[in-house]
């Protein structure tokens, strides 16, 4: 099935090209079913790239998705151009008085800023307050976890000596749980991060499940309150060269920045990187999708008063 989206969005012929099933708003209008409804809240400052990263994820799922682009409004974005943002997102008071399905909150670059030194982390905090009553399950990306579980839980980021940047083995801890179903013992996740909340304070909190972990790069996956919260502390959703992009723009400025651990062949930065991880991160959106939106979403998401409670 079909990911719904605006005709003219940049990333739909691309999409298009890769033979991902897309769907406009016309088509859309004579499908007889209800679309789950997931909003994305696009904290990256690359928004056209990091559209295209989500919506290949999401496409993989059976369901048919109606997406909606958010962006804050106490933050000015520096590099997506303003009538792209115009034509494509919308503000927070423009839909707070409806319910979705599901929600994604992304990374941002932002890492060495303490949360409350954000310029836009008093509407973020109202915003997670929200996914509280009006969306079934939330999935954290990156920083956006990190953001989550300090704001629900207490547990701090801390500064890490180097950067977690690369490829790295994780083990998932239970595969019976549903978010993690039809995954190897072992997979490959891609890390781009200077920060971490610690895995052991992660598993000292009652109330988060951790689900996959990595010797080496720590939390990577858990959920809270059955599935309405999950973070991931990483990017399932790079493509093949997001990190390869990363890397050569750092040493072109001249920054010290190590090779991406487990990326190029034989550690080499001119050959094609490998793709190892793409099977297991469109199991971990369709899993999600399935199991805890899908499944638990009520048909009329306006049918209830105390949705979400």
């Amino acid at each position: 099935m079909p990911i719904k989206i605006q005709s003219d969005l940049p990333a739909k012929e691309i999409l298009e090209k890769e033979n991902i099933f897309v769907m406009d708003e016309i088509r859309a209008l004579h499908q007889d079913i209800r679309p789950l409804q997931i909003l994305i809240l696009n904290l990256m400052p690359l928004k056209e790239e990091t559209e295209l990263q989500i919506l290949r994820c999401l496409s993989n799922s059976p369901l048919q998705i109606d997406v909606t682009f958010l962006m804050v409004s106490s933050h000015a974005p520096k590099n997506t151009s303003v009538s792209h943002l115009n034509k494509f997102y919308i503000h927070f008071e423009d839909i707070k008085k409806d319910y979705f399905d599901g929600m994604i909150i992304t990374g941002a670059p932002i890492e060495f800023l303490e949360f409350e030194e954000v310029d836009f982390w008093d509407e973020l905090t109202k915003i997670m307050d929200w996914t509280e009553t009006h969306v079934t399950s939330t999935m954290y990306q990156c920083w956006g976890a990190q953001a989550a579980m300090y704001y629900f839980y207490g547990i701090r980021k801390r500064i890490l000596p180097e950067k977690m940047f690369g490829l790295f083995w994780h083990k998932v801890n239970d595969r019976k749980i549903p978010l993690v179903r039809g995954f190897d013992d072992i997979f490959l996740a891609p890390h781009s991060r200077h920060t971490e909340v610690n895995l052991e304070e992660v598993k000292a909190c009652e109330k988060i499940t951790v689900l996959a972990e990595s010797d080496e790069a720590g939390f990577f996956l858990g959920m809270s309150d059955d599935g309405r919260k999950i973070f991931i502390q990483g990017h399932p959703e790079y493509d093949r060269v997001t990190l390869d992009g990363e890397y050569k723009r750092d040493a072109e400025k001249g920054m010290e920045i190590a090779l991406p651990k487990n990326y190029y062949k034989n550690d080499d930065p001119s050959s094609r990187p490998l793709l190892m991880w793409r099977a297991h991160s469109a199991n971990l959106y369709m899993n999600w999708l399935n199991y805890y939106v899908y499944q638990i979403t009520p048909y009329n998401l306006y049918g209830a008063p105390e949705f979400g409670k």
